[in-house]
């Protein structure tokens, strides 16, 4: 059972962004101040990729815990309606998988990035260095 009323949920629900959110803001926050500029969301891309480098070649994925289904405790599993939502995470990372197989049939080098990673700025800056020197 919800504890929202269908009218909050819905409002609640149309309030969510997919692009432009606080983990990817944070990520492009921690690049730009490394010294790399980059492209987002290009649209010739398998997915739109969040943070495209194409000097370098290399992409970088942000990734919410809950919609693409990660193994951690922001992940967690609805109470409600399991079945829709265990089908559109399904469904997501089925995607991601895809996005992920053609860009790196296209050359690219790929980071995905978890939203609880990015709570971890000294770790996720680690990660993020290690990615472009490789």
């Amino acid at each position: 059972m919800d504890t929202l009323s269908r009218a909050a949920r819905s409002a609640l629900m149309s309030s969510i962004r997919s692009k432009n959110t606080r983990p990817e803001r944070t990520v492009r926050s921690l690049l730009h101040s490394l010294g790399y500029r980059f492209r987002l969301h290009r649209k010739d891309l398998p997915g739109r990729p969040d943070i495209v480098l194409p000097k370098h070649r290399k992409i970088i994925l942000v990734h919410g815990c809950f919609w693409h289904g990660h193994s951690c405790r922001l992940a967690s599993k609805p109470k409600s309606n399991k079945a829709y939502w265990n089908g559109k995470i399904r469904t997501n990372r089925e995607r991601d998988s895809s996005v992920r197989t053609a860009l790196l049939e296209q050359g690219w080098k790929v980071l995905e990035v978890w939203e609880c990673e990015v709570r971890k700025y000294e770790g996720l800056q680690a990660k993020l260095r290690a990615f472009m020197c490789s």
